[in-house]
C-alpha cells in the first residue's frame, strides 16, 4: 500500500469521526470562529495509528511460559491488569483538523438528506475558463510540448525519405516546435444571490444572533456547493433597515423598535437594482423574534411578499428565533396569510439544537 493510499484512508477515518458527531458540529459556533478562507478547523478525538510494540529482550517469545492451553492469564505485575498510579504527563485529548467548507456542505447534505438544487431555467450565464489544451507553432519554451515536437520531427523525416526505423535520430528544427496554447472554454454557470435579513432590535439578544449566525453559515455553505460564484447581501434592521457587510452582520449590536417592512423594502430595492428575475436565482432569509411594531406594518410586509417577492424569487424563508422579550406574533400572521404559497417557508427556532431541523425545513425541497 502506498503513502497516498494511507493518507486517503486517514482522511476517510477523519471524515467518519466528523460525521459521527456532525449535528454537534453544526451548533458549535467556536468551529466557525476557526474559519480560514475556505477551510474550517474542527476538533476531533486524537486518532492513534496502530503499530507494533517490541518487548524487552530475553523476555520470552509468543506463547512461552508455564501456563497450559486454555488457562486464564493471571494478573501479574506489569501485565496491565492492575490500575496504574497517577502520572505527571498530560493525556492525549483532541486534535484540530482542517476540513474544506465544500466537504462540510457535502456532509451537511448527507446528514440532513438535502436534495440537489435545480436552478430555474434562464438564470444561467456562460463563464470563461482558460485551458491549455490547444497546440500552437509559437510560444515560450516553458510551454513547449515535447511529444508533439518530436512527433513532428519524425513526420518530417519520413516525408523527406530520410527516416530509417531504429537507425535515424529525428532532431527537431525550428519549424517542428509545438507549444501548448490557451483555449477559452465557455461553461454554463447558474447565478444565485442570497439576501440575509436580521432583526437587531432591542428584543434580539446575543443568543438569538448566534443562532442566526450559525444557521446562515450552514445555509451559505450548502448554496455555495450548488452554485459557483454565489453572491451574498446582508441587511440589518430595527425600525430602519440598512445594508451592511458580512462581518458587521454577525457582530453588530443595536437596539430600538421593530419595523420588519423596512428590511423587506430594502431587499426589494437590491433585487430590483441588481438581480433581474430571468437571470438570477434569488433566495431571501429573514430572521427575527417575531415582534413587529404594529399590525399595520405586518400587513405591509405581507403585501410586499405577495406582490413583489413571489414572482421574482426562488424561496423566501422566515426563521423565528425564540426570545423572552418578543411577542412571536409575526410567524402566526405569515402562516395565516401565506400557508398555501410553496415559495414561503417558516421555521421556529427555539435554540441551537433546532438549527439542523430548521435548515432541512428551508432547503429540504431543493428549490
Amino acid at each position: 500500500m502506498s503513502i497516498q493510499d494511507d493518507h486517503s484512508r486517514f482522511k476517510d477515518i477523519i471524515k467518519g469521526r466528523i460525521k459521527e458527531n456532525f449535528k454537534k458540529h453544526i451548533v458549535n459556533e467556536e468551529m466557525i470562529g476557526k474559519r480560514e478562507k475556505e477551510f474550517v478547523k474542527i476538533p476531533i478525538p486524537r486518532i492513534k495509528i496502530p503499530k507494533f510494540m517490541y518487548g524487552p529482550k530475553e523476555s520470552g517469545g509468543v506463547g512461552q511460559g508455564d501456563a497450559k492451553d486454555g488457562e486464564p492469564v493471571s494478573g501479574k505485575p506489569g501485565d496491565g491488569s492492575r490500575a496504574g498510579e497517577a502520572g505527571s504527563e498530560s493525556a492525549d485529548h483532541a486534535i484540530e483538523v482542517e476540513v474544506s467548507i465544500d466537504e462540510l456542505a457535502e456532509m451537511l447534505g448527507e446528514e440532513l438528506e438535502l436534495p440537489r438544487i435545480e436552478p430555474k431555467s434562464g438564470a444561467k450565464i456562460n463563464s470563461k475558463k482558460h485551458n491549455y489544451s490547444g497546440i500552437s507553432t509559437e510560444g515560450p519554451q516553458s510551454l513547449r510540448h515535447f511529444k508533439r515536437t518530436y512527433k513532428q520531427a519524425i513526420t518530417r523525416e519520413i516525408i523527406s525519405g530520410n527516416y530509417v526505423s531504429g537507425k535515424t535520430f529525428a532532431i527537431p528544427i525550428k519549424k517542428d516546435q509545438r507549444y501548448r496554447s490557451q483555449k477559452i472554454i465557455k461553461e454554463p454557470q447558474a447565478r444565485a444571490v442570497v439576501i440575509y435579513m436580521m432583526d437587531v432590535s432591542g428584543s434580539m439578544g446575543q443568543e438569538q444572533k448566534d443562532i442566526v449566525r450559525l444557521e446562515s453559515f450552514w445555509i451559505n455553505a450548502w448554496l455555495k456547493k450548488n452554485y459557483k460564484g454565489l453572491e451574498t447581501r446582508f441587511i440589518i434592521h430595527d425600525s430602519k433597515a440598512k445594508e451592511v457587510d458580512e462581518e458587521t452582520f454577525f457582530k453588530v449590536s443595536e437596539a430600538g423598535g421593530t419595523l420588519i417592512s423596512a428590511a423587506y423594502q430594502k431587499a426589494y430595492e437590491i433585487i430590483q437594482a441588481d438581480y433581474a428575475a430571468d437571470q438570477w436565482n434569488t433566495y431571501l432569509f429573514h430572521f427575527s423574534d417575531g415582534d413587529n411594531w404594529s399590525s399595520d406594518d405586518t400587513k405591509l410586509c405581507l403585501k410586499i411578499i405577495e406582490e413583489k417577492f413571489i414572482q421574482r424569487i426562488n424561496l423566501f424563508c422566515y426563521g423565528q428565533v425564540e426570545s423572552k422579550y418578543g411577542s412571536g406574533q409575526f410567524i402566526k400572521d405569515l402562516e395565516a396569510q401565506c400557508k398555501h404559497e410553496e415559495k414561503i417557508i417558516r421555521s421556529q427556532i427555539k435554540n441551537k439544537e433546532d438549527i439542523p431541523n430548521s435548515i432541512k425545513k428551508f432547503l429540504g425541497k431543493g428549490r
